[in-house]
This record gives structure tokens, C-alpha cells and sequence, in this order.
């Protein structure tokens, strides 16, 4: 049973179209600089049922999604849970939608990725920890370490162009629920602590942010 942070759809930001999102809970990587240090404790977020992601799933792609992304956290540090949800996900895909893709990020390195059963479904990987020290411009990825490899006929005719795509600007997008505010994206280096300056001097404060090194 995968223990996650939160999804969310559509998101646009974190590979081509319009995709569902699921982040995975937990990270020993523990980057210098992550967005996400809200998704590094195992013990944080919810247990979900592979079921109940794969209903998702479904859901989205009845709503016109064109791929998946799973980030996190760690996705390889639940290699089982990703290895179910990514086969269940591929099949749904092949009946209802053949040109989705799935699209996993991982901060491990291809040499340290040893088992390749949980990434067995997925068309393309981001791998490589993110280093700040390594800033980017290249699309989806934080650090310019990080690689992106299709993996299959379907990542490779979908990723073949963002290979060495750098944007104008990085995609990002912004949701609010609560009382929280959450970016789902690659932001280049320095954009959200700017941004929390900016938002700062027009009298809107955090109490507390998630990317602090």
C-alpha cells in the first residue's frame, strides 16, 4: 500500500500535457535545497490503496489526461507499492487511453537503481539527486545533473523533443487548499524564495515553507 504526500490533476508542470500527479511519501535523499521537505518524513502523509490510486487514474484519463507522473519524496524507496500502482496504471492505460505515457522521478542514480522491477512500466525516468550548486534551465529537471531517459516506444516518441528543451520560464503551477499553498513543478533556483520575498512586501506572509535548506 503506497503511503502519499498528495495528488493532483491536471497538473502541467511536471512533464507534456495534462497529467495526473501523485506524490510519494518519504526520502532518505534528504537534498540540500528540495522543494518538497513536506514529503521526506516516511511516517507523513496517508496510506492509499493501490485501488484507490488506479481509480484516479481512471479518472483522469476519462478527463483527457495524457500521462502520469510520480514524484515525490522517493518513489524507489516503495519499490513495491510504485511496482503495483505503475502496472496497474499501464493497464488502464491500454484500454483506455494507448498514447498516455508514465513519467517517474527518482534522485538516485541509474548505477544505484540495481532493481529494475519498479520501474518496469514506466515510458520515461528522471534520475539524479537534485544539487543545488548545479543550476538548470533544462525543462522538468531542478539540477543539471538530472537526466530524463525514455525508456520505451511510447516515452521515446513523447520525450524525444524536451531531451535539451529549456523554456523561457519554468513551468509552475500553484494550488491552495486550507490554509495551505502548494507549487506542483521545477522552479529554477531562487524563484520561491523570491517569491515568498515579493509576496512578503505585499503584506502576505508563510508561516511556515517547505523548501528551506
Amino acid at each position: 500500500m503506497p503511503r502519499v504526500n498528495r495528488f493532483g490533476f491536471p497538473i502541467t508542470a511536471l512533464g507534456p500535457g495534462r497529467r495526473l500527479a501523485v506524490w510519494f511519501q518519504g526520502c532518505a535523499l534528504a537534498c540540500r535545497g528540495c522543494l518538497a521537505r513536506d514529503t521526506w518524513d516516511p511516517g507523513g502523509g496517508a496510506d492509499r490503496t493501490v485501488a484507490d490510486l488506479t481509480r484516479l487514474w481512471t479518472d483522469a484519463l476519462r478527463a483527457g489526461a495524457d500521462g502520469l507522473t510520480v514524484s515525490g519524496g522517493e518513489p524507489l524507496a516503495q519499490p513495491d507499492g510504485l511496482a503495483a500502482f505503475l502496472a496497474a496504471a499501464a493497464g488502464v492505460r491500454d484500454d483506455l487511453a494507448p498514447d498516455a505515457d508514465l513519467l517517474v522521478y527518482t534522485g538516485h542514480e541509474p548505477a544505484e537503481i540495481t532493481d529494475p522491477a519498479p520501474l518496469a512500466h514506466a515510458d520515461a525516468v528522471i534520475t539524479g539527486r537534485y544539487d543545488v550548486t548545479r543550476p538548470t534551465r533544462l525543462i522538468w529537471r531542478g539540477s543539471a545533473n538530472q537526466i530524463l531517459t525514455p525508456r520505451t516506444p511510447r516515452g521515446r516518441a513523447r520525450y524525444a523533443p524536451y531531451l535539451d528543451h529549456e523554456p523561457e520560464r519554468a513551468p509552475m503551477q500553484v494550488a491552495v487548499n486550507d490554509r495551505h499553498v502548494w507549487f506542483a513543478g521545477v522552479p529554477r533556483r531562487g524563484d520561491l524564495n523570491r517569491l515568498r520575498r515579493e509576496l512578503a512586501d505585499r503584506g502576505v506572509t508563510f508561516e511556515e515553507v517547505s523548501w528551506r535548506s
